[in-house]
């Protein structure tokens, strides 16, 4: 769980990256010196602009910090984005606009696999409000699943044991593939707690809750995470063993 100082500092930036309006801040055109709000494009001249900086993967396509998400709009925004900004589209022009639609291209394929993934859309949601800092992730068992991580581990013992003396393994194969089951249960149990989370935030952003709310929410959705990491790594361990008996 973030610290105290940690928890003011990711509800300090939630709060000013709430809305694509908030997260857009007025900018001058590099080239025809207009007004612009952030977007792609001048809407005086028409010439690709820089992004503000900070700009979120979900700012980028026009969108609020949303986990749900219109798949098909989604789809149909992602392919407009790649036919404007291709580098085709600027072999003519100065070296500055060449270099904004390379850096844009890629950084659009970035936030599209990113943002596509209903999953890595929330990893990515809780990075960015400093919810979640990459690689600091612990991997603990959650208590209520102690006892039967603790007997998955004793059949995976078993087994390894069983395989260097050359025993059969038929019957250890058959209980773990059991446990594989149960576990693969939990984890959809697991994500279907992570979607009604969700859908909470998505709730929460549009009555513009409070922060602290908002900041429940996103603690339990770090925390369905954190469970859903470890279990997924419990999965991934009993298939290997299977795979190798």
């Amino acid at each position: 769980m973030p610290q105290a100082g940690q928890h003011e500092h990711s509800i300090e930036r939630m709060s000013v990256t709430q809305t694509q309006a908030e997260r857009t801040a007025a900018s001058q055109c590099w080239s025809c010196k207009a007004l612009a709000r952030g977007g792609h494009f001048c809407v005086s001249c028409g010439k690709i602009q820089p992004l503000p900086r900070g700009t979120d993967y979900f700012a980028f396509f026009g969108l609020p910090q949303k986990v749900g998400l219109d798949e098909g709009a989604f789809e149909e925004r992602f392919h407009k984005l790649s036919w404007k900004l291709h580098p085709d589209n600027f072999v003519r022009t100065g070296e500055y606009e060449r270099s904004l639609s390379l850096e844009r291209s890629s950084e659009l394929n970035d936030a599209y696999r990113t943002l596509r993934d209903p999953l890595s859309r929330v990893e990515y949601l809780l990075e960015h409000l400093g919810i979640r800092k990459e690689g600091t992730t612990k991997q603990q068992a959650p208590p209520e699943l102690l006892e039967e991580v603790f007997e998955l581990n004793e059949s995976l013992d078993e087994l390894r044991e069983a395989k260097a003396e050359g025993g059969d393994t038929a019957n250890m194969r058959e209980r773990l593939a059991a446990a594989e089951k149960n576990f693969q249960q939990k984890l959809d149990e697991v994500d279907a707690e992570l979607a009604g989370l969700g859908r909470e935030w998505d709730a929460a952003l549009d009555a513009k809750a409070d922060d602290a709310p908002k900041k429940a929410v996103l603690a339990r959705m770090n925390e369905v995470l954190n469970r859903r990491s470890y279990i997924r790594n419990l999965v991934f361990g009993v298939q290997k063993e299977l795979a190798e008996a």
